[in-house]
């Protein structure tokens, strides 16, 4: 993709995986207490060091233990050992881990359960053998949506966690006029969802007044990015059009009545032909019709199967200058860790420059 295009606005998305670690990892550092006295029976059974601080090693600490529940129970009530290990560890200064009660392992499987949407968010985002760009935004109203939902949760366990969660999930993506809109673009881009899915969205995140605003706002955008994609794509098309104009064969000599007709009709069609495609490549009022027919066109079936590149490249003779923008666009990376490692210490910058 040039990389001047709309004023370099679309060169920088933030790490999502980041994102979605600083949003979880700090509210689990205090949740829960029971999520220390599990960690700690865990770390005395393996004789780890602390060395689990990433958010989704914890989640599958966490789901491994309540699966071995009944072993962890039985362990630390007949182990002398580990009763000892419990009662002088530390959670923090002067905080002793205390005795795994009953209530730990309930806690616990409860904010497993809450972690599970984040860690399958994480793995999907995180892909790097797949297009991943297409689906960010969508993933991102899936998190707010469910976070509203657990606010209003009667477990006030659970109801704390998503508040804290949603106060820093709101620093990144709390206000759409500040949201990269070239992330709502990589999903429009995909013809199973298109423009209503992103209305539809930001209608569920931001409510129906704001949602339709940034609707308008994101297709306003979307067509000037469509723009600057015909007229790089025209370079040198005019004056081949021009050159192919000139060279055409006007000699009516020898020719009868009849002839000079079908002649003229032939070069008739020829020049139409051409003032269309210079019209459709520079810029002129056929451009709209690409981007209006792909619009307007049913949205295909969401299906597992579905290759959203593959689509743009059995499409691309319908859709040539949409092609090339999906070709670019669609290779946005909206991770910069691949799965094995998602989910960093907090060290690692969440903007990733294109």
């Amino acid at each position: 993709m040039g990389t001047n295009l709309m004023n370099d606005n679309h060169l920088h998305v933030r790490c999502m995986a980041h994102i979605m670690n600083l949003v979880v990892q700090d509210d689990l550092k205090e949740s829960s207490v029971s999520i220390e006295h599990v960690r700690h029976a865990v770390r005395y059974v393996r004789q780890s060091p602390a060395r689990l601080k990433r958010w989704n090693s914890t989640y599958l600490m966490l789901r491994k233990a309540v699966e071995f529940e009944s072993v962890f129970s039985h362990y630390a009530s007949s182990e002398i050992g580990v009763r000892h290990y419990l009662e002088h560890s530390y959670i923090e200064v002067e905080i002793p881990t205390g005795e795994l009660l009953s209530g730990d392992w309930e806690n616990v499987k409860r904010i497993t359960k809450f972690l599970e949407i984040f860690y399958i968010l994480t793995l999907k985002i995180s892909g790097s053998r797949y297009v991943t760009s297409n689906i960010y935004f969508l993933e991102i109203c899936v998190v707010a949506v469910y976070l509203k939902q657990l606010i209003a949760n009667e477990d006030t366990v659970l109801s704390e966690m998503a508040k804290k969660m949603k106060e820093k999930f709101n620093k990144y993506w709390g206000d759409p006029r500040k949201m990269n809109k070239i992330i709502f673009i990589l999903c429009i881009l995909d013809p199973r969802y298109k423009l209503e899915s992103v209305g539809y969205a930001l209608v569920k995140m931001f409510g129906e007044d704001l949602g339709a605003t940034i609707q308008a706002e994101v297709k306003k955008y979307m067509t000037s990015l469509f723009s600057e994609y015909v007229k790089s794509s025209s370079k040198g098309v005019v004056l081949a059009s021009s050159s192919d104009c000139s060279s055409l064969d006007t000699s009516t000599s020898g020719l009868s009545d009849s002839q000079v007709s079908t002649q003229n009709t032939g070069l008739l069609e020829s020049l139409l032909q051409d003032i269309k495609k210079y019209k459709s490549e520079s810029g002129g009022v056929d451009t709209k019709t690409e981007l209006d027919k792909y619009f307007g066109e049913e949205t295909e079936d969401d299906t597992k199967e579905f290759d959203v590149l593959l689509w743009w490249k059995l499409n691309s003779t319908r859709f040539p200058v949409l092609a090339e923008m999906a070709h670019d666009v669609l290779a946005v990376p909206v991770s910069s860790v691949a799965s094995e490692y998602l989910a960093s210490d907090g060290k690692d910058p969440s903007v990733i420059d294109v």
